[in-house]
């Protein structure tokens, strides 16, 4: 998949074209997935945690079996700067401490946000290379760690709730997605949505990536963040961002040729993005038809009840024309 050119064809055994992906966005080291017993550490580097949450996330990972910490911060809030959980050296070293303690088999973030993008210049990346790969959780905000983790680590992450808020504590759906998708990852590699379907029809493979569009639009052209799409099936949502604020940030990115080369694009969920969701559909088909590549609108994965776990840094099938998103691999070893 990853040594042929950008529009080269092939012709798969169902007998349908698909366009391969450019060399670009890396296939990345998925991390082993998890089991009864194994250990989990709730960490907030973003955002404080809504009260009572995080007691509630713990007690529903428990019943799952799984041997639930605390960051020694997760409780923090900022003195002066109450959007943030504490300062960015605590946020910073919660995270990286979770990452290198050899019993700590998984990092779920508690919160997205604000404030990721500030820890990642204090974080030790070859003292977490050297840890070795293991699953990071959330969404959001977490863009910014999951970009950097991707670029700096090389690991596969996931995509899916942020477990000490609304989208995790009470949705039995958002619940069942990561709960699959982390013991039984093999089930879980079709995506798809009721009302998913084609702005721009096509079938391509490539690697998943993204997130969060104002955190990839924020950190482009900053350290820790890739210097280009290419080869990548990319992943976008966003919330309470007007449809004028989304155009700027789409266009930027391809003006800025970081676009270049992307290999399809999935659109989730737009949750209170004015004025209306059918307005924010034309814009994509306007800024991203253009790009000749299939775009798929309407996954529900990002800021929304019943949100779809999705896995980052694995290669995929974009079949916009059947509204799916096929892993090739699973989200974890």
């Amino acid at each position: 998949m990853g040594e042929t050119t950008a529009g080269a064809q092939a012709r798969p055994a169902h007998g349908r074209t698909v366009r391969q992906a450019p060399v670009g966005v890396p296939v990345l080291e998925r991390p082993p997935r998890l089991s009864e017993g194994s250990r989990v550490r709730l960490v907030a580097p973003c955002s404080p945690v809504p009260p009572g949450q995080l007691e509630a996330a713990a007690s529903v990972l428990s019943g799952w079996g799984l041997r639930v910490s605390l960051g020694a911060h997760v409780r923090d809030r900022h003195p002066a700067l109450p959007y943030l959980a504490g300062h960015d050296a605590d946020r910073a070293a919660d995270l990286q401490e979770a990452w290198c303690d050899p019993d700590v088999d998984a990092v779920l973030c508690a919160r997205g946000g604000d404030g990721a993008h500030r820890t990642l210049d204090l974080l030790d990346f070859g003292a977490m290379r050297e840890a070795g790969p293991k699953v990071l959780v959330g969404f959001s905000d977490i863009t910014a760690l999951h970009e950097a983790f991707a670029v700096e680590l090389g690991v596969a992450t996931v995509h899916g709730p942020v477990v000490g808020t609304k989208y995790f504590v009470g949705d039995a759906v958002a619940q069942h997605e990561l709960h699959t998708t982390l013991f039984a990852p093999e089930t879980r590699t079709v995506l798809t949505s009721p009302g998913a379907h084609a702005l721009v029809p096509g079938r391509v493979e490539g690697v998943t990536f993204g997130g969060n569009l104002s955190l990839l639009n924020d950190g482009l052209a900053t350290p820790h963040s890739r210097p280009s799409a290419a080869g990548g099936i990319l992943v976008l949502e966003d919330i309470n961002e007007d449809v004028a604020r989304l155009d700027r940030m789409l266009t930027h990115l391809i003006r800025s040729g970081w676009m270049h080369g992307v290999s399809g694009i999935v659109l989730g969920t737009w949750t209170d993005c004015p004025p209306d969701l059918g307005t924010i559909a034309e814009l994509m088909r306007d800024r991203l038809g253009p790009l000749g590549i299939p775009v798929l609108w309407g996954l529900e994965f990002g800021h929304c009840a019943a949100q779809i776990t999705v896995p980052l840094g694995v290669p995929a099938q974009l079949d916009a024309e059947d509204g799916v998103v096929r892993l090739i691999e699973p989200a974890l070893a």
